[in-house]
């Protein structure tokens, strides 16, 4: 039996300690054709910089390669970090993924600028005040509706005869879900990261919705982070990866995600800090087997009135994470994507 909601993924392209940045490019394109084959719905890249542990630094470069390896899924953004880029440039890119793949590119736009202050300023990334006014302009690019006399009014978007793909607002507060709803997009609550309930602001976001050519009613999707195994043991051994990698990241040690049997030495050499980190933000891990985890994620979806879950996992092992992904569409019913294959 099918879930009551669409089952989507987002991957970060992750560097595995022990791994090449060559196998973490070639594990995205083994990911998509994966989640192809199983059926969800949907794959995002998220923009982060400054950060060895993640290769997703240009989603619309990784857009492109797991879109012509899959024939069904839809890919795009989750999100592209507006500030960080001209608005212009974001409407010429993904019009071209829209051209190149029509019908299957989503456009996820965040706020944050996917990576701490040194690597905003080598950015030369806007404030958070600007955003509005980014978006806006991305709108008037997208629309060719800027006023005659504003000095963009002269620029075409190229490639022409191509509107945007659908665009979604990421978010994590009732402000951010209103802003979503006004303008007619589809909204991504990112419960993977943030203790703020999803159920208000799926509400807040209904209640100001404006139908638009895109969404002529309201999407919402609950990102969630989940590691699921055969067993719970397994589960809760794999997860010391990401639990001790999160607590050096935060306190000022980047590095690339260890192996569970390194990051299980580290747990008991750990700072009072860091126990802490991992215990706030632990709260928001759902990790367990496999038929458990279909429980809970259901819940969560049911409870925050979720059209769409995004599931996203965090293992050293690549097989492992791909194994995460499969174990979760067969517990939750999802059904194969019979069309699916190497495009």
């Amino acid at each position: 039996m099918s879930p009551p909601f669409k089952l989507s993924l987002q991957d970060l392209a992750p560097i595995a300690q022990g791994s090449s940045t060559a196998e973490a490019m070639g594990e995205t394109v083994k990911l998509a054709t994966a989640a192809d084959q199983l059926g969800y719905h949907r794959l995002w890249y998220a923009e982060h910089h400054g950060m060895p542990s993640i290769a997703s630094s240009v989603p619309e470069i990784l857009i492109g390669s797991a879109a012509a390896a899959t024939k069904g899924i839809r890919v795009g953004s989750g999100g592209v970090m507006l500030l960080n880029h001209a608005p212009l440039r974001i409407a010429e890119a993904y019009r071209t993924l829209e051209a190149l793949h029509p019908g299957r590119i989503d456009l996820g736009l965040g706020r944050a600028p996917g990576g701490d202050g040194y690597a905003m300023r080598a950015l030369r990334s806007g404030g958070g005040e600007e955003f509005s006014q980014y978006l806006a302009e991305l709108m008037a690019f997208d629309e060719d509706n800027f006023p005659p006399d504003h000095p963009f009014s002269r620029v075409p978007v190229s490639p022409g005869g191509i509107t945007l793909p659908p665009k979604w607002l990421l978010g994590s507060s009732g402000a951010s879900a209103q802003a979503a709803g006004q303008i007619g997009f589809g909204y991504a609550f990112a419960a993977h990261f943030s203790h703020t309930p999803a159920a208000p602001a799926f509400a807040a976001y209904r209640a100001a919705f404006e139908p638009s050519l895109d969404f002529p009613a309201p999407k919402t999707i609950l990102c969630l982070s989940v590691i699921a195994a055969p067993s719970e043991e397994e589960a809760r051994f794999i997860a010391t990866s990401q639990a001790v990698s999160w607590a050096l990241f935060v306190t000022g040690e980047q590095r690339q995600l260890m192996p569970p049997e390194e990051a299980s030495d580290r747990l008991s050499t750990l700072t009072p800090q860091q126990q802490q980190v991992i215990a706030h933000q632990g709260s928001l891990w759902m990790v367990g087997s496999a038929e458990r985890m279909a429980e809970e994620i259901t819940q969560k979806a049911i409870a925050a009135g979720a059209d769409e879950v995004m599931i996203t996992t965090t293992i050293h092992s690549y097989a492992l994470r791909r194994r995460s992904f499969a174990l979760l569409a067969e517990a939750l019913g999802v059904a194969p994507r019979v069309e699916a294959g190497t495009a």
